[in-house]
């Protein structure tokens, strides 16, 4: 269903729940016993729950410090937390009892990011983020502490998207450190930041981020817009957000972009895109997402642009024979045996004699055979699934070529299509590649070579009539923007691309200035400068 009419099936019911939840906020007591006592019954007094009591020094208020061990920063606690609370002096002048909140937020607690807290909602929100919370007795009042931690994973190479020369870090689950490393790379005030949180019961920050002046106004809000209207009960990583609010969640085709390197982050915002960072999951999402952009490697931009370009137009034709290779030998052989040259079909004749299957069934073995195969390297222990992998194939393969069942031709086929699918560095562009390649095989069974470009039309036409948050997806060939192409198909160097894809920056297209070639002096000048210096004598 396309995204606008599962826009108009949420929109009513989100309006009612966000009604509901505003009014029915508990407020807390006065009461530090009473305040305890709930706190207590609403947590089940779970054993990972910790409840520190006190009196203040000076003033022997009483009060408490709740938190949840292992989220939060012990050190922090103890140091800027507990131990000014407990060596609080007697103030100067008197303080009313129902301003000691603001009494001790602003001149006893040495944290930052306090917040005031009056109902219990917000309270457990606070607390499950990793916040501590303080009750003080008499105060309807409580106060939040920023004091995030706990064990994280430590920023390492991503795994997925290996690069020979640039950076070796990735982003983690740790939303604030992957927004903080793409802080550093992109040092502009205009580089904005919006939280919200999404999931009934989970509560998940999701951040917005994108350059202020650059991306798109329309874009933006629309992000923001389709991101307030989810409407669910549990987010854990941004393959949700990317299911619920990409266009056309019905195609194979993926239409929103995600990475986990910062650096191709930082790229994607400087040209406009806006990034969608979710706790816990180290793949942020861009958008708007072109089709172009699945064949583009970060290694393109550390690399000289005739290497760059070249990579990108093999690329993309290796993506096309993952696609069409199993479809297109089924359809030679069982069709068009006229366009294959004599000698091959002989010997292509010669190996399928003995096997009983047509070459659609033999394309279909072999082709679920690696997917299986495939899966199974994935989902087993690294150091024994890549050796399962290998010697699995090499043992079904030639197994099958000997047992008749498969011809040998079929295996060089589906070995080539395999290793051409591995060239494509989206994983999801990849995957719907595997997908269709088995559709293909059946229309090429069924209509050789006519289906086949049957089929080839569809399928660009599907691809022409996407749209990325309003983008075309087939941009900048359809609609044809030349000036799009000095980073799309090709990478021109530095010096000329000069301008920022239009469709994706809104507002300023314009990427640098004029006159960035670098001159390099002739021989002839540099003879004469050491000439002048006395580095050469004369003749």
């Amino acid at each position: 269903m396309p995204y606008r009419l599962r826009r108009l099936f949420r929109s009513k019911k989100q309006q009612t729940h966000s009604i509901a939840d505003q009014k029915n906020r508990t407020p807390l007591e006065t009461s530090l016993k009473e305040n305890l006592k709930e706190f207590k019954k609403r947590t089940g007094n779970s054993s990972d729950v910790v409840i520190r009591t006190l009196t203040t020094g000076g003033m022997q208020w009483e009060a408490a410090v709740v938190y949840i061990d292992g989220i939060v920063d012990n050190l922090s606690i103890d140091e800027f937390l507990l131990e000014p609370l407990l060596q609080l002096q007697v103030p100067a002048s008197p303080v009313q009892q129902q301003d000691v909140p603001e009494f001790i937020a602003e001149q006893v607690i040495a944290l930052g990011g306090i917040d005031p807290v009056s109902d219990w909602e917000t309270l457990f929100e606070a607390v499950t983020i990793g916040r501590a919370v303080l009750f003080i007795d008499g105060a309807a009042k409580a106060l939040s502490a920023s004091t995030i931690g706990g064990e994280r994973r430590a920023v390492e190479e991503p795994p997925t998207e290996i690069s020979i020369r640039g950076p070796r870090e990735g982003f983690t689950e740790s939303i604030r450190t992957n927004t903080a490393m793409v802080r550093r790379r992109i040092k502009n005030p205009n580089l904005r930041v919006k939280t919200m949180k999404i999931g009934r019961q989970t509560k998940t920050n999701v951040e917005i981020m994108y350059l202020e002046g650059i991306a798109d106004n329309k874009v933006v809000e629309e992000v923001r817009r389709r991101l307030k209207q989810i409407d669910m009960g549990s987010i854990l990583d941004s393959g949700y957000i990317e299911e619920l609010i990409e266009d056309q969640p019905s195609s194979p085709f993926p239409t929103i972009h995600f990475t986990e390197r910062p650096d191709s982050a930082a790229g994607n915002i400087l040209e406009g895109r806006v990034a969608v960072f979710v706790d816990g999951s180290p793949f942020i999402l861009h958008m708007p997402a072109v089709f172009i952009q699945f064949f583009q490697s970060v290694d393109d931009y550390y690399s000289r642009s005739f290497i760059a370009s070249s990579l990108r137009m093999l690329r993309i034709m290796v993506f096309l024979i993952s696609l069409y290779a199993p479809a297109t030998y089924v359809a030679a052989t069982t069709f068009h045996q006229e366009m294959i040259p004599t000698q091959l079909l002989i010997v292509l004749s010669a190996q399928r004699e003995a096997v009983p299957f047509p070459a659609v069934i033999e394309a279909f073995i072999m082709e679920t055979t690696f997917e299986i195969l495939r899966e199974a390297g994935i989902r087993m222990p690294k150091a024994v699934g890549q050796t399962v992998s290998i010697v699995g194939a090499l043992v079904i393969g030639q197994s099958a070529v000997q047992a008749g069942i498969v011809s040998p031709a079929m295996v060089i086929i589906v070995a080539i299509t395999a290793i051409a699918s591995f060239t494509t560095p989206s994983y999801s562009m990849a995957v719907a590649a595997r997908m269709i390649r088995f559709i293909l095989m059946v229309i090429a069974a069924s209509f050789g070579f006519y289906g086949l470009i049957l089929s080839f039309i569809v399928i660009t036409a599907h691809l022409c009539g996407l749209r990325s948050f309003g983008v075309p997806y087939m941009a900048p060939l359809a609609p044809f923007i030349r000036a799009d192409f000095e980073d799309s198909v090709i990478r021109l160097p530095w010096w000329e691309a000069k301008e920022r894809p239009r469709l994706i920056s809104g507002q300023n297209s314009v990427r640098q200035g004029e006159n960035l070639k670098p001159e390099a002096p002739g021989t002839q000048s540099i003879r004469k400068q050491r000439k002048n210096t006395g580095e050469l004598d004369e003749d």
